[in-house]
């Protein structure tokens, strides 16, 4: 599905939107410090403790991930009658943009995570916890809380990290109120056997879950897609969003084919909380009515960013929109090729059966003419190059004053337009050389020329391809503007 609004747009909408999350909380604990020497008393480090943070964590960091992101959470969970328990509440309580809903367990021990971390990487991780199911009166408390906080939410997370929480009974009144209210259910799911979320909208394993699940290999693209597939019949699901670790991600939809998206991150430092940021931000996108792979790509870079931070940390709104960008800017700077590197993307297009445009020029000061030429050009094939000649090529066709803009300016605006998939640079005076290399099945120019008078016209016609004069749009050229500027 293409997306009308552009994923920067998406991020801004983040802020408005509300996010219903029941599931297991947990506190988790991050003790920093050094290790300089070996234990004389085993062969263990001994580890220098320098400082100790604690923060939400499981259901409560995705919640910290939704309001980090700008919009407003409710949280639906356990803690015990203990002090972890009470540390816990007070910290989402103070949580700006939250509403908790917490409910007390006597005699059960809240969940602590205790990391300990030297120079960035994890030592050691202890937990203290228990498994088992939550009491039927503490359920039937949960339930209450949740479907009552459906109404006012866009969307809803179960997020199941196996502690007892999320029992099947919670399950099915938390998903039969959602579907009630058509609201969204996202599951990051636990444990082997995923029917128990039937009828949710979205689920998030990773890829070990999936293999789990549904008894299948997850070794490639085509297995994970076929899991996905079953999972999908077995849940009644709409999509499945698989995380793959260092191998990005994959959303498989009902009737939609699946979309492989890279992974974003540059650096690892700590994967914790890199699934509930993706949750997060998968959940909050879709809440406020992103298509499933735009929130799907959100939460990709979503990912690349939690990883390279220490600790539970969170996804900002505006960490969101610097990894858009910038991930906007590499896709500019890669439609920017040799001539090999063309060449070699003109052949994959030739087995996919794509059909190749190309139109050539200065394209100095870009201008609507030139805006309308290239859309009536990519409207006309699928992937458009555009020869670009070369600041000492301006200069013999138009005179020592120009160009008025460097050829890597020129190739970067060139370069920013939906319409153009490749800017290639020439030297010569005119394209002869690029188009005997690259064969395109359409050449293209504006149609003040005639067809006779398109230089590469007869070439391109002998290889099999067709010449297109496109309208111009009246009124505007680089000449006319730049002697406007003069004056």
């Amino acid at each position: 599905m293409n997306d009308p609004l552009p994923l920067a747009a998406r991020i801004a909408e983040l802020r408005h939107g509300r996010v219903l999350c029941v599931g297991d909380a947990m506190l988790d604990r991050f003790v920093s410090g050094e290790v300089r020497r070996i234990s004389p008393e085993a062969p263990i480090p001994v580890f220098q403790i320098k400082g100790e943070a604690r923060m939400p964590g499981g259901a409560g960091n995705v919640v910290r991930n939704v309001t980090a992101l700008g919009g407003s959470a409710c949280l639906v969970a356990v803690v015990g009658d203990d002090a972890e328990g009470r540390e816990l509440s007070a910290m989402v309580e103070a949580e700006e943009r939250l509403e908790p809903r917490l409910v007390v367990e006597a005699g059960r021990p809240s969940t602590v995570k205790t990391r300990f971390i030297a120079s960035g990487q994890q030592l050691l991780r202890t937990d203290r916890e228990t498994t088992r199911p939550i009491a039927d009166a503490t359920a039937d408390k949960v339930s209450s809380l949740a479907t009552d906080a459906v109404g006012s939410c866009d969307v809803v997370v179960l997020s199941d990290y196996a502690k007892g929480v999320l029992t099947e009974a919670v399950v099915e009144a938390v998903i039969g109120a959602a579907r009630a209210a058509q609201k969204p259910v996202v599951v990051d799911p636990k444990g082997a056997d995923f029917s128990r979320y039937r009828g949710a909208t979205v689920l998030t394993p990773n890829r070990g879950e999936l293999a789990v699940a549904t008894g299948m290999p997850t070794d490639d693209d085509d297995s994970v897609i076929a899991a996905a597939r079953a999972l999908i019949e077995l849940c009644e699901a709409e999509a499945v969003l698989v995380t793959r670790g260092q191998d990005g991600m994959s959303l498989v939809g009902r009737d939609t084919a699946a979309c492989h998206l890279p992974a974003e991150a540059r650096e690892v430092y700590d994967v914790s909380g890199a699934g509930d940021a993706v949750v997060a931000t998968f959940a909050a996108a879709l809440g406020h009515g992103a298509p499933f792979d735009a929130a799907a790509r959100l939460a990709n870079h979503a990912a690349g960013i939690v990883v390279g931070k220490v600790g539970t940390a969170v996804v900002y709104g505006d960490d969101l929109l610097h990894a858009v960008h910038a991930n906007e800017w590499s896709v500019i700077e890669a439609k920017i090729a040799t001539l090999a590197g063309a060449l070699e993307r003109v052949e994959r297009w030739r087995r996919k059966g794509l059909r190749i445009g190309f139109t050539n020029g200065c394209f100095d000061l870009l201008h609507p003419g030139h805006v309308s030429l290239l859309a009536q050009a990519k409207a006309a094939c699928d992937r458009l190059i555009v020869g670009l000649n070369s600041d000492a090529s301006v200069t013999r066709l138009k005179g020592p004053d120009r160009p008025i803009q460097a050829e890597s300016a020129r190739a970067q605006v060139l370069a920013s337009l939906a319409s153009i998939d490749v800017v290639v640079t020439f030297d010569e005076d005119t394209p002869i050389a690029l188009l005997e290399a690259l064969r395109p099945d359409l050449l293209v120019k504006g149609a003040d020329y005639s067809v006779d008078q398109v230089v590469g016209a007869d070439l391109v016609r002998r290889h099999g391809g067709k010449v297109m004069l496109a309208k111009l749009e009246p009124g505007h050229s680089t000449t006319e503007t730049i002697a406007r500027i003069a004056k």
